[in-house]
């Protein structure tokens, strides 16, 4: 395997966790989209409450 340099280490760790930032902003942006089915596909078209 190959090793990395002490410098390439803090270089990685220095970095932003990009993978993580796009994971949650894929789950977010379909909570967001499954909201507005719900409120507006299931919700909105059966009316007030009686």
């Amino acid at each position: 395997m190959n090793q990395l340099s002490e410098e390439e280490r803090k270089k990685i760790l220095k970095s932003a966790p990009i993978g993580t930032w796009a994971l949650m902003l894929l789950v977010g942006a379909s909570m967001v989209v499954a909201w507005l089915f719900l409120y507006y596909g299931v919700f909105t078209p059966r009316g007030i409450i009686n």
